[in-house]
This record gives C-alpha cells, sequence and structure tokens, in this order.
C-alpha cells in the first residue's frame, strides 16, 4: 500500500459538497455530511432520477469488471475518480473471479484517500492514491501504480461517471487518449457520463453543480459528444448506450422515474 500520510477529517472542509460524497449518499452510504446531502435533496427536487441512475451506474461498474475479467481474462485495472468504497468494489468483483487481480483507485478527494486506505489496509494488490484523474503522468508514474500494473498485460482503465466533473477546456477526450496511449492492445476503456438532449437540463444541472461544489465540475453532455472519447477504438457490443442495457443480467433492471438525463456510455478495447 501507498505510505503517504493519509488526511485528517479536521483539515477537510465538508462545508462544500463533493461529487464523490453527494455520489455516496444516493447510494445510501455513511460517508457523507449535511452539505452533500442538502445539495443532493436539491437536485433531486429537479432531476427525480438521479438516485436510479446512480443505482444503476453503480451496477454498470461491477457488470463490466465481472464481465471484463470472466470473458476477457482482465486482470488489472486503474479506477480513475473511483469515489468512496462501497459494497462490491472494483477489487472485490475482479477479485472473487481472479484472486490475483490488481486495482488501482485514484480520487482528488482526500476523504476517498482516508477511507479507501483504512478498506485496502490488508490488500496488498490494491492502491488508493490521491490524484486529480487529469494528472494522467502522476497516477501512471506513482510508485504504488507501477508495482501493481504491468504494462506489457493488458489493463482496463475506468472511467465511470466522472468525465462530467470537468470543463470542455480541460479536454476529457484528451484525457482518455492519454491514457489509451499506455496502453497496450487488447487494453479496455470503461468511459459513461451524465448526458441529456435536453438543454433546459443540461444547463440547469451544470450550473446548480458548478455552484454547490465551488467550481468542482464540468457539464451535463449529450451523447454525440461521447464517441469522440473513443475514436479510433473497438466499441464492444451494444455499443454506447443508458447503461443499464449494457448486458444487463437479466430483466430485473430498475426504471428511471424519469428520463431527463441518463448514464450513457460503453466499453471499447485497443487494437
Amino acid at each position: 500500500m501507498d505510505h503517504e500520510q493519509a488526511p485528517q477529517p479536521d483539515k477537510i472542509d465538508v462545508t462544500v459538497p463533493s461529487v464523490a460524497r453527494m455520489y455516496d449518499f444516493l447510494l445510501d452510504g455513511k460517508d457523507n455530511y449535511p452539505a452533500d446531502r442538502t445539495a443532493t435533496e436539491q437536485l433531486l427536487q429537479a432531476v427525480p432520477s438521479m438516485k436510479v441512475l446512480a443505482l444503476n451506474n453503480r451496477q454498470f461498474l461491477r457488470r463490466v469488471v465481472r464481465r471484463l475479467a470472466e470473458d476477457y481474462g482482465i486482470k488489472q485495472f486503474v479506477d480513475h475518480g473511483s469515489g468512496l468504497p462501497t459494497l462490491d468494489n472494483v477489487h472485490e468483483v475482479a477479485q472473487r473471479i481472479h484472486p490475483d487481480a490488481k486495482v488501482v483507485y485514484v480520487d482528488n478527494d482526500p476523504i476517498v484517500l482516508a477511507h479507501g486506505r483504512a478498506l485496502l489496509e490488508q490488500n496488498e494488490n490494491t492502491a488508493v492514491l490521491q490524484a486529480d484523474f487529469r494528472d494522467t503522468e502522476k497516477i501512471w508514474g506513482h510508485p504504488e501504480t507501477t508495482r501493481l500494473i504491468d504494462l506489457d498485460q493488458p489493463v482496463a482503465a475506468l472511467f465511470v461517471s466522472v468525465l462530467h466533473c470537468i470543463p470542455d477546456s480541460d479536454d476529457p477526450a484528451g484525457v482518455v487518449s492519454r491514457v489509451a496511449a499506455k496502453l497496450k492492445p487488447g487494453s479496455f476503456l470503461v468511459v459513461c457520463q451524465l448526458v441529456s438532449e435536453s438543454a433546459q437540463t443540461r444547463e440547469y444541472v451544470t450550473d446548480f453543480m458548478a455552484r454547490a461544489t465551488d467550481g468542482n465540475w464540468g457539464r451535463v453532455r449529450q451523447e454525440s459528444d461521447l464517441a469522440g472519447y473513443l475514436e479510433g477504438m473497438e466499441i464492444l457490443d451494444p455499443g454506447l448506450v443508458e447503461v443499464s442495457t449494457w448486458r444487463p443480467d437479466g430483466d430485473l433492471v430498475l426504471r428511471q422515474p424519469s428520463d431527463e438525463w441518463i448514464e450513457f456510455g460503453g466499453v471499447a478495447r485497443l487494437r
């Protein structure tokens, strides 16, 4: 495990909502604060489908990791913008299939760092890095990443529900491309983000989250934007879709109460 000093709770400003902690609240987690809950409840009034969307997105993450491990033999995962630990994290899913699977979690929220390291203290095949997922060189050059991830073997790089957290000026497609350039053919990129075909929804949520998180936000995009993220890669069936429909395990899929926005994405293989 990485031995950088973990942040102390009294050094973290919990009066400003965090995307990771808001997501934790939606998943019925306990690692969130009044500011996170208040912001989430306000947003739910405008986009009531948000909770179901978050639950379906988490199921998508678990399903993707299981499929990649079972069907394609992937044993290495780097989870960009991983969020707070919750039930069935990436390493738990992957290591049930391959006990020697390696997982690196990346998040810039110091609470994620503290909770993640406490959870993974005895798991030598995992690491948690406090880093901005845009900082490709720091992440992939970090001693814990180089200890765990063998770039001569296929890797799955995950960008699950994080790219909407950065603005267009930070070039989300470029972030994905920089990571893809480090991986050998046969590796996988998993990408999904919030999209809406409603200009009103895009504008409202983007403005609300930018204010609530003190500018730590990008924007809700459109479905057409995501194709550019995976240009030149082989997109696996069923393509880029609303994530609850990506290779579902059965008919028991939570239905959103409204469709003003969706989590949209898929999985691509490097040729």
